[in-house]
């Protein structure tokens, strides 16, 4: 740049004189508009040409990147700058790594080359480095990446990335020298590089191969955890890597010095004791006097005071402490100081990326407001809100200090597809050959409101649904829905067959009355019609047809502190409604449900992404003068007992038996990553469930299984692989089920 500037100014030298300038041209200039252009290079009329007004254009044009070649010329008053522009990369191929289209799509992102963009051989050559790297982090060594370069025409080239994948390393030996009161398998908790295992081909056990980028990671790792063990004095080497080429196998060792193990003595918090009493921050501690020092406990702990501090509005605090060893007891004394700084203020909450939903939907589901002070606690949790909302798929919150008791909340959100028409299909064991038609849209016109239209068709159901749900009317605390629907249920029992049908409405409204807290009431009308067709004793059938209005009111309570909608990593879900039947209508009984659903991710303690999940329900049928056999509660299906059909248990016997009133189910699970795609898990469950007809007991079943979860387009899909594991001969059991618009 620096050489074309000054051949620029010496080709210019013997044409300056007083001459004004008539008008400017670009020539061969398609990269940037003609007002861009004008905006770079702006010049008065009857201005005097200047050398360094044009090259300072010159250099101003060069940043945009598009050009290869600028020159200048003074036509008898008329300013040419001439442009040769970089070709465009037209298309980019990457062969003999990856094969998947996202996958790929992926990679060319990563580095830097995808169609459209500027070509130049330094991006090329940068692109390069990084697919080495790439390589080496999972593994190959002595990899070799070749480039083609084609050029279609003087404007595009298409570039082609030939990749030979090297030698892949398996560690078959991890040796831990000095390592006497750690094992094996606390290391293999925390390192990214492991010894193969037996049959390492499974998804469980670990398949040996080198991450050749996370060595110089895995000693500081080993020494993290010793640290939390109270190992302060541990240190670990870099690990040594002895590699056979002749057979890409390879021993790691780590060589380390323990140390003494310490135990915390004393804790002591110096804060001012106008601010807040340091004894309400003793209790709530993770790090305990009398027990084994744990440096990650150490800092929760300070990120703790920095939090409650925080919330009284000293946004900046600082919170440092100092670990004072006693080498002679083993012991270690803790001291924390906090400068509270100034309180701030909210000056401002702006928004940005979201190119459809509205403003004022972002802003009240942020709990900091223009003039609020600050808080940490409403800060973590405004983030949390909006994940929830499910309208999009990345959520970012930034702290902008303005002075030094004012800053900017800065709200970056992605928006999410929040809307689809789905046409699809499938088969599943219970409910064979199924069809579903829908249109859903999660965030109407960017207000927030849900609606949905749906037909569900399959040889056991016909559903068809309309539903309408407003989460915070004219931006208020209050919600309303409204839900309209006809359903056909056949229900094939030992004894009988049951066709039931059901047309009705529900309409709701509701209200938050404290954070994540929210109370309401619904009220539900049901025109339902049974046509029953049994036989007794295997000697004929006979066909019983009942028709009843069911009338009821509900008034429910719920709580969410989870912080996402679709994949929540932590937080937990939990409601109760009470149903009373009876408002008008023929069925008159009382149906409580409670449910609640927790989720914590494992990542915090063992650096992985794995998510343990509990759910549990109990509902409770109390008669108060008419229950219908289509009241009864049951059991069995994807929402309360895997491995068992829908409905698999309830009334075998609508003649004999009653409805059964009592019903609880539960289950543990826990997802993992699918590879490393974001939109899939998999996971492992162990479901229990029992019902009765007025005991929880009567029956008692249980199945364990494996469920894979994908975030489709068309919505969250599972697929589940379940085993009964105490069923009787006569259960009606399901091996296999998929659920499609539902999760955990």
């Amino acid at each position: 740049m620096k050489k074309k500037s000054i051949l620029l100014s010496i080709a210019f030298a013997s044409l300056l004189n007083a001459e004004g300038i008539k008008s400017v041209e670009y020539i061969n200039l398609t990269k940037i508009s003609p007002t861009v252009a004008k905006e770079t290079f702006s010049l008065n009329e009857d201005e005097e040409l200047s050398l360094v007004k044009i090259n300072q254009a010159v250099k101003d044009f060069y940043k945009y990147g598009y050009f290869e070649d600028i020159s200048v010329q003074n036509d008898n008053g008329v300013l040419k700058f001439f442009f040769k522009e970089k070709p465009s990369v037209a298309n980019v191929d990457i062969l003999g790594y990856k094969t998947r289209d996202k996958d790929l799509e992926g990679l060319k992102k990563q580095i830097g080359l995808s169609k459209g963009t500027m070509y130049s051989t330094e991006k090329v050559k940068k692109a390069k480095e990084e697919l080495l790297r790439e390589l080496e982090k999972e593994g190959y060594i002595n990899s070799v990446v070749e480039v083609e370069v084609e050029n279609l025409n003087e404007n595009a080239v298409s570039i082609t990335f030939n990749i030979n994948k090297g030698d892949e390393i398996v560690i078959k030996k991890v040796n831990y020298f000095g390592a006497e009161d750690l094992d094996n398998g606390d290391f293999e908790r925390v390192t990214a590089n492991k010894e193969e295992e037996f049959a390492s081909w499974f998804i469980t056990q670990n398949d040996g191969e080198l991450k050749a980028d996370q060595l110089k990671y895995d000693g500081k790792r080993i020494q993290e955890l010793y640290f939390e063990n109270g190992y302060i004095d541990a240190k670990v080497e870099n690990p040594f890597l002895e590699v056979d080429f002749a057979s890409n196998q390879a021993d790691l060792d780590f060589y380390i010095e323990e140390g003494k193990q310490y135990y915390t003595n004393k804790i002591k918090i110096y804060i001012q004791s106008e601010l807040v009493k340091p004894k309400f921050f003793y209790n709530e501690l993770k790090l305990k006097e009398d027990r084994v020092f744990n440096i990650k406990k150490l800092r929760k702990d300070a990120e703790f005071i920095k939090t409650k501090i925080a919330d009284l509005g000293y946004a900046f605090a600082n919170v440092t402490y100092d670990i004072k060893k006693d080498e002679k007891n083993g012991t270690v004394d803790i001291v924390y100081r906090a400068v509270p700084g100034e309180k701030v203020y909210i000056r401002d909450v702006k928004i940005t990326g979201n190119s459809r939903t509205l403003d004022r939907v972002i802003r009240r589901n942020i709990y900091l407001a223009p003039g609020d002070l600050f808080s940490m606690t409403d800060f973590k949790e405004s983030r949390n809100k909006l994940a929830r909302t499910g309208y999009f798929d990345d959520v970012r919150i930034e702290q902008k200090r303005i002075t030094k008791d004012k800053m900017d909340l800065v709200v970056k959100v992605k928006e999410a597809p929040t809307g689809n028409i789905i046409l699809g299909g499938g088969y599943g064991s219970y409910d064979k050959l199924m069809f579903n038609a829908s249109i859903k849209e999660k965030n109407l016109f960017g207000s927030g409101i849900a609606a949905t239209l749906t037909a569900d068709l399959s040889a056991v159901e016909t559903k068809f649904n309309l539903s309408f749900d407003n989460p915070s009317i004219r931006d208020s605390k209050f919600s309303g829905s409204f839900n309209l629907y006809n359903v056909e249920d056949e229900y094939d029992k030992s004894y009988y067959d049951l066709t039931k049908k059901t047309k009705g409405m529900s309409i709701g409204v509701g209200r938050a009355i404290m954070r994540n807290l929210y109370a309401g009431v619904k009220y539900q009308l049901d025109f339902i019609k049974e046509d029953y067709e049994y036989s007794l004793n295997y000697t004929g059938t006979q066909a019983v047809d009942q028709d009843y209005t069911s009338s009821s009111i509900i008034p429910y309570l719920s709580f969410n502190n989870t912080d996402d909608y679709y994949l929540p990593r932590y937080g937990m879900k939990a409601g109760t409604s009470l149903q009373y039947a009876g408002v008008g209508g023929d069925s008159k009984y009382i149906k409580s449900k409670t449910y609640f659903k927790y989720f914590y991710s494992l990542t915090d303690l063992y650096d992985l992404d794995w998510i343990f999940r509990y759910r549990s329900q109990i509902n409770v049928l109390l008669d108060r003068g008419r229950i219908n056999q289509g009241d009864s509660l049951y059991l069995g299906g994807t929402k309360t007992l895997r491995g068992f059909k829908s409905s698999a248990f309830g009334p075998q016997d609508p003649l004999i038996e009653e409805p059964y009133k009592k019903m609880f189910a539960n289950s543990l699970e826990l997802s993992f990553p699918f590879a490393d795609l974001t939109d899939m898990r998999w996971g492992v469950f162990y479901d229990y469930g029992m019902i009765g007809q007025n005991s929880f007991t009567d029956i008692k079943r249980s199945s364990v299984g494996a469920v894979f979860e994908w975030k489709s387009p068309f919505g969250p899909l599972q697929l589940i692989f379940a085993q009964p594991i105490d069923d009787e001969p006569t259960d009606d059991t399901s091996s296999f089920e998929f659920a499609l618009g539902s999760s955990f």
